[in-house]
């Protein structure tokens, strides 16, 4: 399967194409002229059920919380590759029946009233890596483009279709952040 920039709402076939895939690495490249904005963002991702429920608050891994409980999912303390914000690990065969999506999102991490939102990205974009040999299946088109006052983005979904998983790419905003993302998904605070 060759890396090929993938426009938002395109999905690809990863196990299908590369049958003897088993894990897989999501990297994800955030970057803006202003520091302070790239300093604040935070990459999250949510194991939820069929329905894009999130299991459970314990089912949420970002940077203090890096494995989920079935450690099928960790975030990388350091990533792999350079080019990353951060990078997710998934094996994907100890995903647990129950999860059919892992969903990947990133969000501003302060205050409201600070004026910055995901629109003073120069680029978000998001990659799938085999974890095996680092080698790039599949890479986003520059998802930035398109936002403007979201301070909370879902990038992508990695998803189970019948006995495969394919990859989403889905470069929805959220004015609310993280918040808003987190209610979609079932979690209510």
């Amino acid at each position: 399967m060759a890396a090929r920039p993938m426009p938002r709402g395109g999905n690809a076939n990863l196990t299908r194409e590369i049958p003897h895939l088993t894990g897989v690495v999501v990297g994800v490249a955030l970057a803006s002229p202003e520091t302070v904005l790239v300093d604040n963002l935070v990459v999250a991702t949510l194991l939820c059920d069929d329905a894009t429920q999130l299991l459970s608050r314990e089912h949420v891994v970002f940077f203090n919380q890096l494995t989920s409980p079935d450690l099928s999912v960790a975030q990388l303390e350091k990533a792999r590759s350079t080019g990353d914000l951060e990078q997710i690990e998934v094996d994907l065969r100890d995903v647990p029946p129950e999860v059919s999506r892992i969903v990947v999102v990133a969000y501003i991490n302060e205050g409201l009233g600070h004026r910055r939102s995901l629109g003073q990205l120069r680029e978000a974009r998001v990659r799938v890596l085999d974890l095996a040999g680092d080698d790039e299946l599949v890479v986003s088109e520059n998802l930035a483009p398109a936002l403007s006052t979201e301070t909370g983005l879902v990038l992508a979904e990695l998803y189970r279709n019948g006995p495969h998983w394919k990859f989403k790419v889905v470069g929805q905003g959220y004015a609310d952040g993280i918040a808003g993302i987190l209610r979609d998904h079932g979690l209510r605070s």
